[in-house]
């Protein structure tokens, strides 16, 4: 086991009589090349028989005694990690804009898209569809209600054409993305292209 540093060490406590003790939790995560977790991968680390739920109140514990320190990100991802007060743990500012800044489509890949496993990428796609073809739709029933055209192409014909055009290509990649992940879970990966 690593030793705790005394700066950790003064601060736990040693209850003895639950499952999983404070000590046990930082010791993991001290021993681990990994700067930060989450509940499930810290989890996994520690013991099958303790539950998330004990996992979840030691890390709450460490935190109120400031030894553990939390960060969210973008999906509800939850991070922990030893809160060392000499650094800017688990990243520095740089890094923290640049998680922040990510969204679902900036980390979209072609091979992502094509082998529709990045699914929270494809989501996001997906709705960005559904509401631009809201948007083709107000535009073109403005267009109609008001008798407006733009041009001599029937411009509200147009917006309700491109409007149903783009809600049916977002539905269609909805429902493939959504059959994938269901074969994927069932059957499991599938390698339809090769990795890099």
């Amino acid at each position: 086991m690593s030793a705790i540093p005394p700066w950790i060490d003064e601060r736990i406590d040693r209850n003895l009589d639950n499952a999983l003790t404070q000590e046990h939790v930082v010791e993991t995560m001290l021993e681990s090349d990994r700067p930060f977790f989450s509940i499930r991968q810290l989890h996994a680390r520690i013991k099958p028989d303790v539950s998330r739920a004990t996992v979840r109140n030691r890390l709450r514990e460490l935190q109120e005694i400031d030894v553990v320190a939390t960060e969210t990100y973008p999906d509800s991802i939850t991070l922990y990690y030893i809160n060392h007060p000499e650094s800017e743990w688990p990243l520095s500012p740089e890094g923290k804009r640049a998680l922040n800044a990510d969204t679902p489509l900036d980390r979209l890949s072609t091979r992502g898209f094509l082998t529709l496993s990045d699914t929270a990428g494809i989501r996001t796609l997906v709705l960005a569809g559904f509401q631009l073809s809201l948007v083709l739709f107000a535009l073109g029933g403005v267009l109609t209600i008001t008798g407006t055209d733009v041009g001599s192409t029937g411009s509200d014909i147009v917006l309700w054409d491109t409007a149903f055009d783009l809600l049916f290509v977002s539905l269609t990649l909805l429902i493939a993305e959504r059959t994938v992940r269901w074969i994927r879970e069932r059957y499991g990966p599938l390698n339809i292209l090769p990795s890099t």
